[in-house]
């Protein structure tokens, strides 16, 4: 690997001289939750760390002391820090989890840095990060979604940072909010939740805490910046703006607490700093000329979901003209920036499935009212949408399935002649489901139901996305098992599409 996962422990070319005396509150290391960057522009790049010395300690403060510290950070053009290009102190105070987000800019366009941090004497691993480019600069991304700690160890994030991708998009579901076994959906759990079910800010500081001590999800953080979104899982199972599917009383101070838990553990700009219980995380990040990403938020504005949350055969209020999955505004600043885009790729990133996927066999339909289907009409309008701003080569990434899945997207899914707007492209998750499975049977019917879908896989993953000028290869890639250690990943799958084609065929 290009990284070290050891942190520097004596003076190294650039390192500001470290104090006499080591602070006798910080004698356990304080980067226990390791670092991160993401966002990058073209002249800058997000960096990330959360000082945490006991991650479950139930009071959520990650066994700091409630004072702030003054943390120092460098970026470097070499891993040696021969040559320091940036670097300062930031302030991690208690009254945000003593976490730092540093907005470095007048960087160079389309190159590789090397970032760390250090606290009263204590020295961070290593990572790398990339600025965005200025121009038609080849692209190679990863897609990854849903890590549910209790479902299985998380190679496949350790496998991802194999490929060493330019940037890693996460779709959501990053951490689970259950109750240690609250989510029981595979038998033999290799691990379980700590604290308790996510409802208080402590809650959600310790169970994200716990999910990023994890070393294979910190290897993934250290290999490239992300781009995340959440979903639902980040506050609670299948939540729609201010509705709670358990009916949670003060909904809106949980979410509260969700989204301040959720910016203090990302690598975020100050633009997506919670107000109470509104976030920003819609937002638009360019790659140069080559691609455009537009991140959406599908949880925040949607309409409650139909028909009682679940899959159902003959649900009307689905079809209901006004229901919505983004909000009018959204919406709108979709289409526009599509309209606008001059990139080559514009790659649409957003959390449930938006293709039509009809569970029954035979005639009448299931469908999850939690993915696009239980809002058809504004699906409609959207493809279309999409279609006549005559943005070149829109590409739809989603998380959410927990399986791999390719289909081709059209305003009417029932009619043959409905033309096709964009490619979809699904991940399965990292974890979450545990080993998965390979059932052929459970596939044919899927896509004999669904024509559309050119590819289905129930086992767990990423996808690799390689983008040029001229085409675009998405790489399906699975591990055979996740409930125990040391899986290898493969590909299952392989689709490219050429410049100028909105369809898998």
């Amino acid at each position: 690997m290009f990284l070290s996962a050891v942190a520097a422990t004596a003076l190294t070319p650039g390192l500001i001289p470290a104090p006499a005396m080591r602070s006798r509150s910080l004698a356990r290391d304080p980067f226990a939750v390791g670092i991160a960057s993401g966002d990058p522009l073209p002249g800058g790049i997000v960096l990330w760390t959360r000082l945490v010395t006991d991650p479950l300690v139930p009071d959520g403060r990650g066994g700091m002391p409630s004072r702030a510290y003054d943390v120092d950070w460098q970026l470097a053009a070499d891993e040696a820090f021969k040559t320091v290009v940036r670097s300062g102190t930031a302030t991690a105070r208690p009254e945000q989890a003593h976490s730092v987000h540093v907005e470095v800019d007048g960087l160079q366009p389309g190159r590789e840095y090397f970032y760390r941090f250090r606290v009263e004497g204590q020295v961070s691993p290593t990572a790398r990060t990339r600025t965005a480019p200025a121009g038609l600069s080849p692209l190679s991304f990863a897609v990854a979604a849903c890590a549910n700690y209790e479902h299985g160890y998380f190679t496949a994030y350790q496998r991802l940072a194999e490929q060493e991708p330019d940037l890693v998009v996460h779709l959501g579901d990053y951490m689970y909010e259950y109750q240690p076994m609250g989510y029981t959906a595979i038998s033999g759990a290799p691990r379980e939740h700590a604290g308790a079910k996510c409802q208080t800010l402590a809650d959600y500081r310790v169970r994200h805490a716990q999910y990023k001590s994890d070393p294979d999800l910190q290897a993934a953080h250290r290999a490239a910046p992300w781009l995340v979104a959440f979903d639902d899982h980040e506050i609670e199972n299948n939540w729609a703006n201010m509705v709670s599917s358990t009916d949670a009383p003060d909904f809106a101070q949980r979410r509260a607490y969700g989204f301040q838990a959720y910016y203090e553990n990302m690598p975020l700009r100050r633009g997506s700093i919670p107000h109470g219980d509104t976030i920003r995380i819609n937002r638009r990040i360019a790659w140069g000329t080559l691609a455009q990403f537009h991140l959406l938020d599908t949880r925040q504005f949607r309409d409650d979901q139909a028909c009682d949350d679940g899959d159902r055969a003959g649900c009307d209020e689905r079809l209901r003209p006004t229901r919505t999955i983004l909000g009018a505004g959204q919406h709108r600043w979709l289409l526009d920036g599509l309209t606008q885009s001059r990139a080559r790729w514009n790659l649409i990133g957003q959390q449930v499935i938006m293709a039509q996927r009809d569970f029954k066999a035979g005639p009448g339909k299931e469908l999850n009212m939690d993915s696009w289907d239980g809002y058809a009409a504004e699906r409609r309008a959207l493809l279309n949408g999409i279609r006549a701003t005559g943005a070149a080569n829109p590409v739809v990434l989603t998380g959410d399935a927990h399986m791999h899945n390719a289909a081709d997207l059209k305003p009417d899914f029932d009619d043959p002649s409905s033309p096709q707007v964009a490619v979809e492209l699904v991940t399965s998750s990292i974890s979450s489901d545990g080993d998965g499975y390979r059932d052929a049977a459970r596939v044919a019917t899927l896509r004999r139901e669904n024509p559309h879908l050119a590819y289905i896989d129930q086992r767990r993953g990423f996808i690799m996305v390689r983008v040029t000028q001229d085409d675009l290869k998405a790489e399906f890639r699975t591990l055979d098992y996740v409930t125990r250690r040391g899986a290898k990943d493969k590909p299952s799958a392989t689709f490219t599409i050429p410049n100028g084609h909105s369809s898998l065929a």
